[in-house]
């Protein structure tokens, strides 16, 4: 099971009903983080949450309005009496801007650890997640991600009786584990039946639309992507700034067969998202308009 938190739904610069775009993500003790921009600590205070046990932080790219709340998260780790290593995924410069952030946020008990990606794709793993940042279209070098978490075969009761195994070694061979017994060899996939389908999420923002995003989305259980702009009149602006309308993230997350869309990234001049929220319907039904705040718990499914 993959817990979420859309900890702020803004672009460019927080409001005081919007913060700037940032997602906490838990699973079985790995909690991450992606962005980190202006206020972020505020809002995982507001919605409950530790940021003590924040132990990954990946950054699609480092715009202010994505990074400029790393001193002080940090700083607020730091007096939280966090000694465990932070690790912090990024574009390439990453270590420059680290040396930027640790400039302000001096005396970090724990260690910072970092890695920039070298190619438009890569693939590495936290705790049980699987994790695939992959190039976007923005005005500077940017990622998005899809996060997903494996599920284990079906234990064949009937496969390991047909090998005279003893009880005892079913859920050990479940789990992965090769054993020995009377002198022989059993390895997992000797038990298991067919894959099953895992929790798959994708996270872009700050790009314009590209078939890479849909190859990446496809399938999703959730979609999480940028809605700059509602109005239809803002779609030169979209292109000049490199940045997605609201209609076109629908059209990317109806190709790709996710599952459902949440919108994030608002610009600070649209007033009101749920204002388009008929239009967004019209192309992807299972769009919805977030919010600061919104939670969901993606399980597996069948």
């Amino acid at each position: 099971m993959i817990d979420l938190c859309l900890l702020g739904t803004g672009g460019t610069v927080p409001l005081p009903n919007r913060w700037l775009t940032s997602l906490l993500l838990r699973c079985e003790g790995s909690s991450l983080l992606i962005d980190c921009g202006e206020g972020t600590q505020i809002t995982l205070h507001h919605q409950g949450y530790s940021v003590k046990q924040i132990d990954t932080i990946l950054l699609t790219h480092f715009h202010a309005d994505h990074t400029a709340g790393l001193p002080g998260l940090l700083l607020s780790m730091a007096k939280a009496d966090r000694t465990d290593p932070v690790t912090i995924y990024g574009p390439k410069g990453l270590g420059d801007i680290l040396k930027g952030v640790l400039t302000v946020a001096r005396y970090i008990p724990f260690e910072l650890r970092y890695r920039e990606y070298e190619n438009r794709e890569e693939v590495f793993r936290v705790g049980p997640l699987e994790i695939t940042a992959f190039a976007v279209k923005h005005s500077v070098p940017t990622f998005g991600y899809t996060i997903y978490v494996h599920r284990n075969p079906k234990f064949d009761a009937e496969k390991a009786r047909a090998l005279n195994l003893p009880v005892r070694m079913w859920g050990l061979l479940q789990k992965g584990q090769t054993m020995e017994y009377e002198g022989k060899i059993y390895m997992p996939d000797m038990v298991l039946g067919e894959e099953r389908r895992g929790i798959k999420l994708t996270y872009v923002t700050d790009t314009r639309p590209t078939e890479f995003i849909t190859e990446h989305a496809t399938g999703s259980d959730l979609m999480i992507a940028e809605g700059m702009y509602g109005d239809p009149e803002k779609q030169e602006k979209a292109e000049y700034n490199k940045h997605m309308t609201m209609q076109e993230c629908a059209r990317i997350a109806a190709k790709a067969g996710v599952r459902e869309l949440w919108f994030t990234h608002y610009s600070p001049s649209m007033k009101d998202p749920h204002a388009y929220e008929d239009d967004v319907h019209s192309i992807f039904a299972n769009a919805v308009i977030s919010d600061d705040g919104m939670h969901k718990e993606l399980s597996f499914r069948e």
